[in-house]
């Protein structure tokens, strides 16, 4: 199933806005400071820029799609970036951390799988994050991946989280194992160029431990990647820093395009 791609976005005013909030609190030296959600439009107002009509649009922007301006990457130094966290309700802050990017390893084999995503969906889905959940729902990736058998909870979870203020998840499952084990699952859907946010892998799992106490926590990211591959990652907080616990790559295709070879050559893996 071909990936839906996202319109393009205007974002140089998004750089000037959030240029303006870094240097207006920044000092040479500094580890981490705040600012306050109004400092967006009343930094459009000076600036003589339309304020966007999503203002939280700006920060989240930077938070899971893009990287910051190039006169405040150079501000970090070697192995370090600079993440934008919630700090409560209407406040934000800058952090500086180790950098972790994560993105899928181009010489992972690709399982295929035969494609149970029903032709309707790819018709109506509105863009890459409603195209890659529901190709995961339909499908059971996440019951593949994880060899458990989950549900689908709940989509585009908006909740609050202490320490975070609100926070959205793309996609909550529910799972159990053999035992009877009971997990919570976030799921973090990435379309297109869009990055897997460290960010957001660290509020889904506080998310888990705050409003799911003693229930195992198994976050996810799931990403399209070229040739309609989707990547799927299990990710965890090690020492303060997100890991990556497990890797896999899936390939939807008709019945009639699995190999019995490649199937038993799975084994393996």
């Amino acid at each position: 199933m071909s990936a839906v791609r996202p319109k393009k976005r205007r974002v140089s005013r998004y750089n000037a806005i959030i240029e303006k909030i870094f240097f207006a609190h920044w000092k040479k030296g500094s580890k981490q400071f705040e600012f306050e959600r109004s400092e967006i439009e009343e930094w459009a107002d000076k600036l003589k820029i339309a304020v966007p009509d999503n203002v939280g649009d700006v920060l989240y922007s930077f938070r899971m799609r893009k990287s910051l301006p190039d006169s405040i990457r150079a501000t970090e130094g070697r192995g370090l970036q600079w993440h934008i966290r919630l700090a409560g309700r209407g406040r934000y802050r800058f952090k500086l951390a180790r950098e972790n990017r994560i993105v899928p390893r181009p010489e992972l084999v690709t399982i295929k799988v035969p494609d149970a995503t029903p032709e309707l969906i790819g018709s109506y889905a509105l863009d890459d994050e409603q195209a890659l959940l529901a190709i995961v729902r339909y499908n059971r990736l996440i019951d593949i991946f994880l060899g458990l058998t989950t549900y689908s909870l709940q989509n585009h979870l908006r909740t609050t989280v202490a320490g975070f203020g609100q926070i959205e998840i793309d996609e909550l499952y529910v799972g159990i194992d053999t035992n009877g084990c009971h997990y919570v699952i976030p799921v973090q859907a990435k379309g297109g160029t869009d990055q897997i946010s460290v960010v957001q892998t660290e509020q889904d799992i506080a998310m888990c431990g705050e409003k799911f106490p003693g229930v195992k926590c198994r976050a996810i990211s799931v990403q399209f990647m070229a040739g309609d591959i989707v990547a799927l990652f299990e990710l965890t907080l090690e020492n303060d820093e997100v890991k990556v616990v497990d890797e896999r790559h899936y390939k939807l295709v008709p019945a009639e395009e699995l190999d019995e070879k490649a199937i038993r050559g799975y084994r393996k893996y």
